[in-house]
């Protein structure tokens, strides 16, 4: 898959360091996949959610954080929507963002 954009996770891991290695290899794994699904995303983060409009949630460092993508499985791109705290996901709209 094609990430879109890692600038938005470097720019977060740099105000919480702690996010680094997670981060890190999300976007490694992300990048050597190919998701053609929902499903296979659910077999590899059994703890991801899944969204309407091909949005996908998933916990970063156990829980600590959040990220939110948007995946065009036609294109095998993933845009990266939002990374924050789990305080700073629960006052935005998954949905939407």
């Amino acid at each position: 898959m094609r990430v879109i954009a890692r600038k938005t996770l470097r720019d977060f891991y740099e105000h919480h360091a702690d996010s680094r290695t997670p981060l890190e290899a999300w976007f490694h794994e992300a990048e050597a996949a190919d998701w053609q699904g929902p499903k296979e995303i659910k077999n590899r983060y059994p703890s991801a959610d899944i969204l309407p409009g091909n949005r996908v949630v998933f916990n970063i460092k156990g829980n600590t954080y959040r990220l939110i993508v948007k995946i065009h499985y036609d294109t095998g791109i993933v845009f990266i929507r939002f990374v924050g705290t789990h305080a700073e996901y629960d006052k935005i709209d998954a949905t939407t963002i």
